[in-house]
């Protein structure tokens, strides 16, 4: 379907500001609308466009506008979405607008999603097609903006996708498209778990699909689907399956199984990780990687910061940064995978239950030290499954609070103990990102730790 002439770009950050860009490039008129004014808002003026900035959106700006580009904080029920629906009025996401800008010979689609693992398998995935001589990049929620590369210098690349861009997408259709898991997240965007799950289905549109079999809940989603299906699993693998045997990944697709690696070649440790490895080699094999590049760039692959990676060492104490996990199926993989536990957590929850991730891992703690806006929902899980758990809740209200976060996380742990950053809730409250969060837990736990060496 062709670009519009007059759009609408809702939301001026990375994304938006990309679109509104890339749009005036083609000579549309565009109207640019953001709550806040900001530098980018007034170079997107200068180049042209007509730019809003208002607490509360009116319809009005919808006046000829013939489509609508939503950043992806944007939800169906935001009044931007309500009324260009009213009005018939198009609307999509940057990932949609890029698909829809290849032109001829534009590079192949890799695509991911999923609940957890979505960064770490697409980075997998990037690094197998580069080790295979390609020309690619990880791309999506990470990197570049897509529509900044949609006729890049490509020719496959690896594409990162959230629920809330493939909710506004209609045609974007990668040649393979992998949904890692599916656990209750955002349901305050999408309304419900099965809205956000058929949100991700979208990423198999393009007929080929790669399936978590160990996820009850993905698989149950694959069987609504016509794309054609290869499975991974963390066991021993059927024909047509990726999966693990005698401690090595195993391609068995073909005729007999093939072994690309060790699992002590993947990292950062943990089983969720070899499941990402797998999710990324079977999409990797969607374009004719060989089985020796994909296990070459899993023993080359450099983890991405702040997902499970441990900090320092001290007194016996390891502490570990896993500020990624922004719901608690993340945390819950980074809590599986040590003994004992200082845990520190909190955040925005954003709908989703606590009480089975505590329940299952209070045994494991020796303490608990929680931040953030939904603190309260967390100890209230931890005084129901662990009533004589030591737990500390800090009221600070900015990063700051990290300092006391790592005097208190310091004082509950003995050694032999952990001392775990793994939120299972957003950052937002409080900090600018997830990464905003884990740098300020390490800066603090390392000051600590140089302060009691002086």
């Amino acid at each position: 379907m062709r670009i519009a002439d007059n759009v609408l770009v809702a939301g001026a950050r990375v994304a938006g500001a990309a679109c509104a860009d890339v749009l005036l490039d083609r000579g549309a008129t565009v109207t640019v609308y953001d709550r806040t004014d900001s530098e980018r808002m007034r170079e997107l003026a200068a180049r042209g466009a007509r730019c809003v900035v208002a607490d509360e959106f009116d319809p009005a700006l919808l006046a000829g506008v013939e489509q609508v580009v939503l950043s992806p904080g944007f939800p169906p029920h935001h009044p931007i979405a309500k009324a260009a629906g009213e009005a018939g009025i198009e609307t999509f996401s940057e990932p949609e607008l890029a698909w829809r800008l290849r032109g001829p010979g534009a590079a192949r689609w890799l695509a991911v999603t999923g609940t957890n693992g979505k960064t770490t398998t697409t980075t997998m995935l990037a690094a197998m097609l580069e080790t295979a001589g390609l020309r690619t990049a990880a791309l999506g929620n990470i990197g570049v903006p897509l529509v900044h590369a949609a006729n890049g210098p490509f020719d496959v690349i690896a594409v990162e996708l959230s629920s809330y861009q493939l909710h506004w997408s209609s045609e974007l259709a990668p040649t393979a498209g992998a949904v890692l898991n599916l656990a209750p997240d955002h349901l305050d965007w999408h309304g419900s778990f099965d809205a956000y799950a058929e949100a991700k289905a979208a990423v198999w549109r393009g007929g080929q699909a790669v399936v978590n079999l160990d996820d009850p809940s993905v698989v149950a989603l694959a069987k609504h689907t016509d794309a054609e299906a290869t499975g991974f699993t963390l066991n021993h693998p059927e024909r047509g399956q990726f999966g693990v045997a005698l401690g090595f990944l195993v391609d068995y697709t073909g005729p007999e199984p093939v072994q690309i690696c060790s699992v002590d070649d993947v990292h950062p440790a943990g089983w969720h990780n070899v499941a990402n490895a797998l999710a990324a080699a079977a999409l990797a094999r969607q374009v004719g990687v060989a089985h020796a590049d994909i296990g070459d760039a899993l023993r080359k692959y450099v983890p991405e910061p702040h997902r499970n990676v441990t900090l320092v060492e001290h007194g016996g104490v390891t502490w570990v940064d896993d500020s990624k996990a922004t719901n608690p199926h993340a945390a819950a993989a980074a809590l599986a995978s040590y003994d004992s536990i200082v845990w520190v957590a909190g955040g925005q929850l954003k709908g989703v239950d606590v009480d089975g991730l505590v329940a299952q891992y209070a045994p494991k703690m020796r303490g608990a030290v929680l931040i953030g806006q939904d603190r309260a929902l967390v100890a209230d899980a931890l005084a129901r499954h662990a009533p004589g758990l030591p737990v500390v809740v800090l009221d600070g209200r900015d990063d700051a609070v990290m300092t006391e976060v790592a005097s208190h996380a310091a004082a509950l742990a003995e050694p032999g103990d952990t001392v775990l950053l793994s939120p299972a809730g957003a950052s937002y409250d409080m900090f600018t990102s997830y990464a905003h969060r884990g740098d300020a837990f390490a800066a603090a736990a390392r000051a600590l730790i140089e302060g009691e060496a002086e």
